[in-house]
């Protein structure tokens, strides 16, 4: 049996406005996930999805309940310790002036370097051979701010990548590609997880996608999270109650067009 890597006891997700008033969004679960998995996350709008993946990784204080990440409890974690289990993509736009692309990737080195942060020739050699895997090669000295969002995502990408964490976690990855680029990282991103055991966690709204290429699925629908292969969930009727009141119907296995 396949040790967990993350487990998910009763966590519930919410937040504390400025009169220090709890406010929860979405009511307790509990999951696990274990290495070589690649789990989307799906979900309407504002259901909170991103607030989950920020609370897993520690970017935002848990709610309610417990998170271990490879046993350990995530308070017990520094953030040198999320670091070197954890890399992190979120949607966030990175727009710096004069910032080269590797120089924006070699940031995920940083847990390996040294005080000064000098990088080593292995370090140089591991950022290269990262933006080729995401397509990146020919911008290596290319301004991020030059870039398009898709580049920049891809970028990011590659900067998750050579942090060298057993778990990845990815907000809406494929948000700013196209079709075919939308498949190349994904595919790429699957590869990972069953090559290098990762654990590969991404958040999107492409269900198609999710439901192809997805070893098991995080649906958070109607303050409910189901958790299962696409096949359990489509057999259980999961989806129904994300797609309810959408003009979109789950039949043979697809997202389609009532």
């Amino acid at each position: 049996m396949k040790q967990h890597s993350i487990t998910i006891e009763n966590l519930s997700l919410g937040y504390k406005n400025s009169t220090n008033t709890e406010h929860e969004i979405f009511p307790p679960f509990s999951l696990t996930a274990c290495s070589s998995q690649f789990i989307a996350l799906v979900g309407r709008n504002g259901i909170g999805k991103s607030t989950f993946l920020r609370t897993l990784t520690g970017l935002q204080n848990i709610f309610s309940g417990k998170i271990c990440i490879n046993g350990k409890p995530t308070e017990t974690l520094s953030r040198k310790d999320y670091a070197e289990l954890m890399s992190f993509v979120s949607t966030e736009a990175v727009r710096v002036l004069h910032l080269k692309v590797f120089d924006l990737v070699a940031m995920g080195r940083y847990t390996y370097t040294n005080l000064f942060g000098n990088l080593s020739i292995n370090d140089e050699k591991i950022i290269v051979e990262s933006l080729k895997m995401v397509g990146m090669n020919d911008f290596i000295w290319r301004n991020v701010s030059e870039l398009s969002d898709g580049e920049r995502q891809r970028a990011m990408i590659a900067r998750a990548l050579v942090q060298d964490t057993p778990i990845m976690i990815l907000d809406e990855p494929t948000a700013f590609l196209d079709i075919p680029n939308k498949y190349e990282i994904i595919l790429l991103l699957k590869n990972l997880a069953r090559e290098k055991s990762k654990t590969i966690i991404f958040s999107t709204h492409d269900l198609n996608i999710a439901l192809q290429l997805a070893d098991k699925i995080w649906l958070m629908a109607k303050g409910k999270m189901y958790d299962g292969t696409p096949a359990q969930l489509i057999q259980t009727n999961a989806f129904d109650e994300m797609l309810e009141n959408t003009m979109l119907k789950m039949e043979n296995g697809e997202v389609k067009f009532k």
